[in-house]
């Protein structure tokens, strides 16, 4: 027998003669209280008519002092109240009335003990068998033979020893099918969820398909035709050309935007994704496509390095909007994107001149725009501010945390 198989029968020991008691059972009428105290009763009275049955047979068989004769009837009836809350206790009262309960036994008698202990033995014995573990049974069916041993006489011990394992193996056989049932039922449980996690799935997959099939077309016809106009129409000036060009590039943008989405849709997990993300990198494409759409935008400063990709992608989101927010609301006005790094921090402003249409956020409180830039900002741990300026513009701010792998490393 190795170290560690010594152990656990130690510490199975432990626990059966004095470590923590199994958690109780749940009172199967703990939703109905009025029954519960009926049962209660009901109980009580059984437990006190089983004491006085027992006296009765210790003063008249055993001709018991009386006092002795209750202390047994106690010993005998007390593991009853205890089987459902605390087993082990049940037990362990259980057998110091083994001990106990046979004082002026008859020889005659095939039990060494009195009818009702005999019935409560055999009832502890079951009960606690189905209820704690293997190797703690096995100290208990042990100790549990240690008065038959002694005080059964020998041509009864094994018919009685017998009887004892058949009740210890029943009750095990019991907890384990108590325990198979409910790895079952907690496998259906989470064969339910994976059905539902599937339903949720196959519904993102189909919603997928809608969304491809109802705007893809549309935004490819409308990069194929802006791409397409200057040579469809007769003396478009260069002008005009940029603008067609802006207009399919954007259209391509936002259908390249599109797909990434609809490929998180269809995966089943939102880590499995082909197409990168945009990051800070991407930065200076996204402020020319702005310029070819007609906006002037310049970008101030570069980060030399590029920070964590969650960062990466929040910087750009906030450019993104931030430039939206200043062609919708301040067309015409001048823009500066500025991305710089500080104490630590990422940070990325975008703001608008005075001029044009009304800065700032829409009138009639449409759009999602700040909000989207805000969230992304704290979930980072960063902060988001924006409003208007000294000089009559706006601007949207956000500090994301960063910092530099070179200076760190």
């Amino acid at each position: 027998m190795d170290r560690s198989s010594v152990r656990a029968a130690v510490a199975a020991l432990r626990r059966a003669v004095a470590g923590p008691d199994y958690p109780a059972i749940r009172p199967p009428l703990r939703r109905r209280p009025r029954a519960a105290a009926v049962v209660r009763t009901v109980g009580l009275l059984a437990l006190i008519g089983l004491a006085l049955v027992t006296v009765a047979f210790l003063l008249d068989s055993r001709k018991l002092p009386a006092a002795t004769a209750w202390l047994i009837a106690v010993l005998t009836v007390a593991p009853l109240p205890l089987l459902l809350t605390r087993p082990l206790w049940a037990w362990r009262v259980m057998f110091v009335g083994q001990l106990f309960g046979t004082f002026n036994r008859q020889s005659t008698e095939a039990w060494p003990w009195n009818p009702t202990q005999v019935l409560v033995i055999l009832v502890v014995l079951i009960v606690v068998a189905a209820r704690v573990d293997r190797a703690v049974l096995v100290w208990i069916g042990l100790f549990s033979l240690i008065p038959v041993w002694i005080f059964v006489p020998p041509a009864n011990q094994v018919a009685i020893c017998l009887l004892f394992v058949v009740l210890l193996i029943v009750g095990d056989l019991v907890r384990r099918n108590t325990h198979t049932r409910r790895a079952l039922a907690e496998q259906a449980e989470l064969s339910e969820l994976e059905k539902a996690r599937r339903a949720v799935l196959e519904e993102r997959t189909r919603i997928a398909r809608e969304m491809h099939d109802v705007v893809a077309h549309h935004m490819s016809m409308i990069a194929v035709q802006a791409e397409t106009a200057p040579y469809r129409l007769d003396a478009v000036p260069e002008p005009a050309r940029d603008e067609f060009a802006a207009i399919a590039d954007s259209a391509r943008a936002a259908l390249t935007d599109m797909r990434r989405l609809l490929g998180v849709l269809r995966s089943e997990s939102e880590q499995a994704q082909t197409v990168p993300q945009p990051g800070l990198a991407d930065v200076p494409a996204l402020v020319d496509s702005a310029r070819r759409a007609g906006m002037a935008v310049t970008l101030g400063e570069d980060v030399p390095v590029d920070p964590p990709a969650p960062v990466g992608l929040a910087a750009y989101r906030v450019a993104q909007e931030g430039l939206a927010n200043a062609a919708r609301h301040a067309a015409g006005a001048a823009v500066r994107v500025t991305l710089r790094t500080h104490d630590g921090t990422l940070v990325v402003r975008v703001s608008n001149a005075a001029g044009g249409a009304p800065a700032g956020p829409d009138r009639t409180g449409g759009g999602h725009g700040l909000t989207g830039m805000r969230e992304r900002s704290v979930a980072l741990g960063g902060t988001f501010t924006a409003g208007v300026t000294d000089d009559g513009g706006y601007a949207v701010e956000a500090v994301l945390p960063y910092t530099d792998e070179e200076e760190t490393s």
